[in-house]
């Protein structure tokens, strides 16, 4: 009854175990999910932040070299180019990427002049060259009605010039349709200014500088394509980004912007309110934002005194309209989602196997607990097979010295009799004691085998001699069957010999009323093969397993009261790996077992 509670307990714990793991395994499950979205929006977002923080520096100095170059018509009337030269050394006083801007071109808008080229020499502009580049690009900004500012294939900004009259400057970047009416009543237009712009620097120097400066580490990788998708800079293609946003956009957030060099004003759609009220001599700058739809005006007025106010900047965005370029931010792996989807695996991966771990060592303490337990039962049997062993031979040693010395046998017969008795006897307790010695020697390590040339047969005869009067007793038929010629093996004869007497004493033990026994020994590929075989009782399937391990004796042994103490076997196994060979049992109930010792050849 005691077993049977102990064992539900045992049970109950094991699935409270199994229960736990679960339970943690679908926790760790959710909040590994958890946090794994968490960080892929928290990546997302970075990334998403990076990439605007680079398109908004980039875009700051394409702003920065087409804004501060506003001058009014009558600059270009006079051909007084003071103004200008100012600006000019002013934006390359203030940029990074003084080399950015190659040339700049001037188009009169009736075409009655011809178009001049800016000598940064001489800080004039003289009569240009007509090639078939300047006339194409000319053409390209004609019609006022298609008018862009960017020419991106070009690397060209265009900058219209109009008449000066209430000493206004207004740079229309984007119209909703051209179908509406501009906000802001245009001036009439009399040129453009071409602002031509360097490949390499942008794409050698700007990009990478930027590339370094948000995404350094490596991890991402910048590409710049066209609105068509084709590769400007890198190979990167926009619709597997993981960030993307417009370059090459003049909707300005923060520009440098010449009226006030020490003034930098946004004028970008982000912003919904005034963000510049600043007094320049008797002046006061304000700027004011309007919607129509998606199109946003910006204009820049300055107020002097109560007079009206005069608008000096205006510029019209649509923030739908297509953007030049747009960069694309991809992960090194491919894809940011991917990756993180991987990390997600495989911090779940690490997770599950730790909690595997855990439940592994959980069950092996279990499986180590419940084995310790069995071991310290076979112990405790082992110490009550041995008692009950010692009983028997020390009552009858003890019985015959009594007789002896009261004197009950008094005949040279019956003393010689009760004299073998006692030395029978006797000669078991000792072979039991040397049987537990040797055992305790071998499981401590302190067991020394004396290897030396090894005949196989002389090794048989030894150990059927010495179960020869167990042998008789039982009036067990014993065959032997020993093939020759056998290699000689580096052996110890006599812990070999011991080996198979133990198996020859099972053999007998265990025959029940089949008395027969076979020995043999062969060449076995390699090994020499001895084989004890008998017709006895034999072992379950399910003692086999167990039927090795020290104090071992299967219950329907213990039950048929067969005396032993459960060394036998283990101390073949023993003996047999030192010699670095293998022994292994074939039985089936009611029809016998099979033991069979493989020694390899030659040397240990």
């Amino acid at each position: 009854m005691k077993s049977m509670k102990r064992s539900w307990t045992t049970i109950l714990l094991i699935a409270a175990l199994v229960g736990l793991l679960v339970l943690l395994g679908v926790l760790q499950y959710r909040w590994m999910t958890q946090i794994g979205k968490s960080d892929s929006e928290k990546a997302h977002k970075q990334v998403q932040e990076a990439t605007d923080r680079f398109a908004a520096d980039f875009n700051r100095e394409i702003q920065n070299a087409y804004f501060n170059f506003q001058t009014d018509g009558e600059s270009w009337k006079s051909k007084d180019w003071a103004s200008f030269n100012e600006r000019y050394d002013f934006w390359r006083e203030k940029t990074s990427y003084p080399d950015l801007i190659t040339d700049f071109y001037y188009f009169d808008a009736k075409g009655a002049e011809d178009p001049l080229h800016y000598d940064t020499a001489k800080h004039t502009f003289l009569p240009a060259e007509i090639t078939v580049d300047i006339a194409s690009l000319r053409l390209r900004f004609g019609d006022e009605r298609n008018f862009k500012p960017v020419y991106e294939d070009l690397y060209t900004l265009v900058m219209p010039v109009h008449e000066s009259g209430r000493k206004m400057e207004h740079i229309l970047i984007r119209r909703v349709s051209m179908d509406e009416p501009p906000a802001v009543t245009m001036p009439e237009t009399i040129g453009y200014l071409a602002i031509r712009l360097n490949p390499d620097t942008i794409r050698n120097r700007i990009v990478p500088d930027l590339t370094t400066k948000y995404f350094g580490d490596g991890e991402f990788r910048v590409g710049v394509n066209d609105k068509n998708g084709q590769q400007v800079v890198a190979s990167v293609k926009g619709e597997s980004a993981d960030a993307a946003a417009k370059l090459l956009d003049l909707s300005s957030d923060n520009f440098i912007f010449f009226a006030n060099k020490d003034l930098m004003s946004a004028i970008g759609p982000r912003r919904e309110v005034a963000v510049m009220n600043s007094r320049v001599e008797s002046h006061t700058f304000s700027r004011v934002e309007t919607s129509d739809n998606n199109a946003k005006t910006v204009k820049i007025e300055v107020q002097s005194g109560a007079k009206p106010r005069t608008q000096v900047f205006a510029a019209t965005n649509d923030g739908n309209a297509e953007s030049p370029w747009t960069l694309a931010v991809q992960h090194s792996s491919g894809s940011l989602d991917g990756y993180l989807a991987a990390t997600l695996r495989r911090n779940l991966a690490i997770g599950f196997g730790l909690l595997l771990l855990l439940a592994v060592a959980v069950f092996a303490i279990i499986i180590s607990a419940q084995r310790a337990k069995n071991v310290a039962q076979r112990q405790i049997d082992f110490v009550s097979s041995v008692s009950h062993e010692f009983r028997t031979p020390l009552a009858v040693i003890y019985s015959a010295s009594e007789n002896l010395a009261d004197g009950v046998a008094k005949e040279n017969a019956q003393i010689s009799q009760y004299g073998d008795l006692i030395k029978g006897e006797g000669r078991k307790l000792s072979g039991m004691v040397e049987q537990i010695l040797d055992f305790a020697g071998a499981n401590s390590g302190r067991k020394k085998y004396g290897f030396a040339e090894t005949y196989v047969s002389e090794v048989l005869e030894n150990a059927l001699a010495e179960c020869q009067p167990m042998i008789i007793d039982k009036k067990i038929v014993v065959e032997t069957d020993i093939a020759e010629p056998l290699p000689a093996l580096n052996a110890d004869k006599q812990a070999l010999s011991q080996a198979v007497q133990n198996l020859i004493t099972n053999a007998v033990k265990y025959s029940d009323d089949n008395a027969w026994l076979r020995v043999s020994a062969e060449n076995g590929g390699g090994n020499v093969r001895i084989s004890v075989e008998d017709q006895g009782i034999g072992v379950s399937k399910s003692d086999l397993r167990q039927i090795f391990e020290p104090f071992f004796r299967s219950k329907t042994v213990v039950d048929a009261q067969i005396h032993g103490n459960g060394l036998g076997l283990s101390l073949v196994k023993q003996i047999v790996e030192a010699h670095g060979g293998r022994v292994t049992a074939q039985s089936e109930v009611g029809k016998g077992s099979t033991f069979t010792i493989e020694i390899p050849m030659g040397s240990i």
